[in-house]
This record gives C-alpha cells, structure tokens and sequence, in this order.
C-alpha cells in the first residue's frame, strides 16, 4: 500500500470512501453518523492544497483510504481518516496514521490527537491499540483547541453517543551520533 498526496480530480471519490466507510455505524444503531455527508469538495480542497490530505492507494493508484489533518495546539490532529471497507483490516488506517506521525515529527511537532466515538470497535479501541491515550477533562494535555473542536462535534450532534480526545506522543527521532569513538589501551 502506497501513501501519497491527495489529487484534485480524488476529491470526489474520497467523499465515495466516506460514504462507504460510514455504513458500518448502522449496524450498531448509529443511523445518522452512516447518513451523515461527507465533507465539502471545497473543504477537502483546503487540506489538499495545505499538504494536508493523504491517500493511501491499491496496485492501480487508485485511493482506497485518506487521512485529513490539522495543526491543533503543537499536535497533529487527524480531522478525517477513513478506510473504504473493502481495504479495512489490512493496516491501510495504520499506515496513513504513521506516515502523518512521520510529517509531524519532521515539523517538530510532539503529539498526535483526535477525537472519536469511546464504544466504536474501530475507533477508539483501534486508536488505543496503536499508542493513543484518552484524555480526561483534567488532564493538561486536553488543550483549548481540543476542547473547541470537542464543543463543536457536539453542536454537530456527535455527542448523542459517547466520545473521547485522544492523544499520542511522537518519539524524537535518536539524534545522530557525532564524533569518533575513542579507544583505550587495555
């Protein structure tokens, strides 16, 4: 699976995958987050002419998964990652969230967050598994932009179901070793 930069003429069909990524919430009774519209092409266009929407693409460079993101507070934080169900469970989700985990550290940036459903099985149980940590409402790292985009979600109507922030630190790359080695006579 490759990941590359989103495409203007993919925007449509990255809309297709939200859709399609989207209709598993019905079966546990989440009717309006499976109908809920993906976002606008014009937003999309904003993350993809940002540097900010990334793709993860089968053998016909054809996308399969994206991932939207934003800088919230010194975080990277996953707006969007959505895996078209005919690519799930395959590490596709994994991999868009490690190449973004890749960029951030290259922009100096210390932490992943993103908000998400607590009782969703491939949300917030999934983001635990690949290093995430819940966030209590007294915990300091639950910043002013995670609590506004928090607020937010919930005037859009996602808190009728119970949610979370989410944070995962980036490990500093081992900086390079300088310097020679210095031998001693035994």
């Amino acid at each position: 699976m490759r990941i590359r930069a989103a495409a203007p003429a993919e925007l449509p069909l990255l809309q297709s995958i939200e859709r399609a990524a989207g209709e598993p919430f019905r079966a546990l009774g989440m009717t309006a987050i499976a109908d809920d519209e993906p976002l606008p092409l014009d937003v999309l266009e904003g993350y993809r002419s940002a540097g900010r929407a990334w793709v993860a693409v089968d053998g016909a460079d054809r996308p399969v998964a994206y991932l939207l993101a934003d800088t919230v507070d010194g975080a990277a934080h996953i707006e969007q990652v959505s895996v078209h169900p005919d690519a799930a469970r395959r590490g596709v989700g994994r991999a868009l969230i490690e190449h973004l985990a890749e960029a951030a550290r290259g922009q100096g940036l210390t932490a992943l967050t993103l908000t998400t459903f607590t009782e969703v099985p491939w949300n917030a149980p999934y983001y635990a598994r690949l290093g995430f940590r819940p966030l209590a409402d007294t915990d300091p790292a639950l910043t002013e932009g995670l609590r506004a985009i928090s607020h937010a979600e919930a005037a859009h109507g996602l808190a009728t179901w119970p949610r979370v922030c989410m944070r995962r630190e980036l490990e500093r790359p081992a900086a390079p070793r300088t310097g020679r080695a210095v031998r001693t006579a035994p």
